[in-house]
């Protein structure tokens, strides 16, 4: 792994932007920023046009590392260019934001209260391409939607024996077994979670090195000893579906957590914005979840 990398990881101050909408919430991302589906007749156009807004973002003056630590990028943002620059190559080198790499290919249907991941095709290769394109770690998300022991075991083992693939690469993965914030038994599922994440903590080798992004708990500061695992480099929090001062809010009221935002971090730009408004609108959210991020 890249040791500058880890420690702006571990000890930097800021939050992490998540640009990794794929294939499914692109459409609506792009509806966000004011272009309609009407503007694209294809994937490909599609896809072109969310990569020139997230340039926009990305080559904005807003966005620098004194207040982002990384950015999480879509695989076909990963392979594309900004500035004639690999994108991942331009976070790293122009920006010093440190670039990591969505993997996971959507969720299972629901089964014992959870949706896992579905098979990734392909792991090793792309897992190979991102290390040779500066990537520093992969984000994979399942969904805990109740409480349920045997659900939210498979969850866990699922996240652990992926993580354990990509961080033999030299990668450090992003776990995400996130928590709905609309399930009924969010707090209980928590703490099962936090149970079997501590289990699987314990059987890892010292050198392992795992993020977590995890959804804002319902107890503040309940991940406070999990941030204190030697294999653990950050807790991150997701959105989950907050609008973005309920996120803020409850960021701050977890010393330690920081923002792993998308749709809380994109919501107020639009493609009608003046450079200047742009950038304006950009510096004032990423200001916003910064301070939340840093208490």
């Amino acid at each position: 792994m890249n040791t500058k990398q880890l420690e702006r990881m571990q000890y930097g101050k800021g939050f992490i932007a998540a640009l990794d909408q794929s294939g499914g919430s692109t459409p609506k991302a792009l509806k966000s920023y004011g272009i309609d589906e009407s503007a694209y007749s294809n994937d490909k156009e599609m896809f072109d046009l969310i990569h020139q807004m997230r340039s926009r973002v990305i080559t904005s003056k807003a966005f620098t590392s004194k207040h982002i630590l990384g950015a999480i990028l879509f695989e076909k943002t990963m392979d594309s260019q900004i500035e004639g620059v690999d994108t991942a190559e331009y976070l790293w080198l122009k920006k010093e934001i440190v670039p990591f790499l969505k993997i996971d290919k959507g969720l299972e249907v629901e089964k014992d209260g959870v949706q896992l991941m579905k098979p990734i095709p392909e792991l090793e290769a792309i897992l190979n391409k991102a290390r040779d394109k500066y990537i520093f770690g992969t984000k994979m998300r399942s969904v805990i939607l109740e409480a349920d022991p045997a659900g939210i075991k498979k969850i866990v083992d699922q996240q652990f024996e992926l993580g354990l693939q990509i961080a033999k690469t030299g990668l450090v993965p992003i776990l995400e077994p996130e928590v709905s914030i609309l399930s009924t038994s969010k707090k209980e599922a928590e703490e099962l979670l936090l149970k079997e994440i501590n289990e699987h903590l314990t059987l890892l080798d010292n050198d392992v090195k795992f993020i977590f992004k995890l959804s804002i708990p319902t107890i503040p500061d309940f991940y406070a000893e999990l941030m204190k695992d030697s294999h653990v480099v950050r807790v991150v929090a997701l959105s989950g579906g907050y609008d973005r001062e309920q996120a803020n809010g409850l960021l701050r009221e977890n010393h330690g957590l920081i923002a792993s935002f998308s749709r809380v971090l994109l919501s107020d730009l639009s493609i009608n914005q003046t450079s200047v408004e742009f950038d304006t609108c950009l510096e004032n959210v990423i200001l916003q979840i910064y301070r939340a991020s840093i208490v």
